[in-house]
C-alpha cells in the first residue's frame, strides 16, 4: 500500500516534507511548493533536494510516488480575461519547472471554474491551456482532479474529464486524480466504488488514475459542497474508504490524505495507523489531541 498525506514544504523544502511524512508512518506524501492561496515562491535549492532524495531512499519513500499539488488560484477554464488565463498557464508551467528540478513526477491541478462561460467552452479552454503548458520535453505528468461541483467547477464527472482528455494533444502526459470527498459530493456513491471504476475504465481507462485523495465528507452525497471530514467521521464512512484504499485495481496508485486538522493538530499519523490496521478508531479526535499534548516535540 502506498499511503501518505499532505505535508508542509517550508524552508527545508523536499527534505522537510519527507521527514514529516516519515514521522506519520507514511511511504509517500503530497506538497505544495508554496502557499496554495498565493503566488509567492522561493527557488528550489539543489543541495536540499539531493539530501531529500538520499533521505527518502533510506526511509522507503519512492520519489516516483510523490505528488505535488498546484495552487488553487489557477483557473484554466475561463479566459474572458485573457491576461488571467495566460497568467494561470505561465504559473502552472513554472510550477512544473520547479518540481522537475526536484525529480517529482506528478502535479495535481483543479481543472478550473467556468464562471459565466458555457461549460463546453470552459472544458475546451482547459484542454487548450494544457496544450500550451505541456510539450514533448515535459517530464512530470499533469493530473486533473475530480471535483465536487461547487459553483461552476469543471471536471465534476467522468464525461467532463473525458471531454477534456479528448482534446489534449500529448495524452500520455495527462492523468486523473480521484478525490473521494469530491466524488461523494458530486453524486458518486462510494459504497458502489467498483461500479464507478467499471464506468471509468470504459470511458477513460484505469491506467489514467495516478493518485487518489482519500477524504471523508461532511456532506450528503450530491451536495456539491466540498467539505472534507476525517477518516470514518463523515458521511462516506470508514469501511467504504478502506474499500477504496485497498481496491486491487488501484493497488499501485498513491493514496493521499487531505483530511482536516483536529483542533491545531494534524491527524495523519493516527489516521494512517487506522488504515494500516483496517480498524476504525471512534475516539480519533480525542486521541489525536492527547497524542500531541503528550508528545510536544513530535
Amino acid at each position: 500500500m502506498i499511503i501518505g498525506s499532505h505535508v508542509s514544504f517550508g524552508k527545508d523544502q523536499l527534505l522537510g516534507a519527507a521527514k514529516i511524512a516519515v514521522s506519520y508512518g507514511a511511504n509517500t506524501f503530497m506538497f505544495y511548493t508554496g502557499a496554495p492561496q498565493n503566488t509567492i515562491r522561493v527557488e528550489i535549492k539543489s543541495d536540499i533536494t539531493s539530501k531529500a532524495h538520499n533521505y527518502m531512499k533510506e526511509n522507503n519513500i519512492d520519489i516516483n510516488n510523490v505528488i505535488c499539488h498546484a495552487p488553487y488560484i489557477i483557473n484554466l477554464a475561463n479566459k474572458e480575461k485573457i491576461e488571467s488565463w495566460n497568467f494561470s498557464i505561465s504559473f502552472l508551467k513554472n510550477e512544473i519547472r520547479r518540481i522537475t528540478e526536484m525529480g517529482v513526477g506528478y502535479i495535481v491541478v483543479h481543472p478550473g471554474n467556468a464562471l459565466k462561460l458555457d461549460r463546453m467552452m470552459a472544458l475546451e479552454n482547459i484542454a487548450d491551456a494544457i496544450n500550451y503548458i505541456i510539450d514533448v520535453e515535459t517530464k512530470p505528468m499533469l493530473l486533473l482532479e475530480t471535483m465536487a461541483g461547487k459553483g461552476s467547477e469543471c471536471g465534476i464527472n467522468i464525461y467532463e474529464l473525458k471531454e477534456i482528455l479528448s482534446k489534449i494533444n500529448l495524452k500520455d502526459k495527462v492523468g486523473i486524480c480521484l478525490d473521494t470527498c469530491h466524488l461523494n459530493d458530486s453524486g458518486v456513491d462510494i459504497a458502489k466504488f467498483d461500479d464507478y471504476l467499471v464506468e471509468f475504465a470504459k470511458e477513460i481507462g484505469l491506467n489514467k488514475i495516478k493518485c487518489v485523495h482519500v477524504n471523508d465528507s461532511k456532506n450528503v452525497i450530491g451536495s456539491h459542497k466540498d467539505r472534507h471530514a476525517n477518516i470514518g467521521l463523515g458521511t462516506i464512512g470508514f469501511d467504504n474508504l478502506i474499500n477504496v484504499i485497498y481496491n486491487p485495481k488501484l493497488k499501485d496508485v498513491p493514496k493521499i490524505l487531505e483530511t482536516p486538522y483536529i483542533g491545531e493538530y494534524p491527524p495523519y499519523k493516527l489516521e494512517i495507523d487506522m488504515i494500516k490496521n483496517k480498524k476504525f478508531n471512534p475516539n480519533l479526535e480525542e486521541d489525536v489531541q492527547n497524542f500531541y499534548k503528550n508528545e510536544p516535540n513530535f
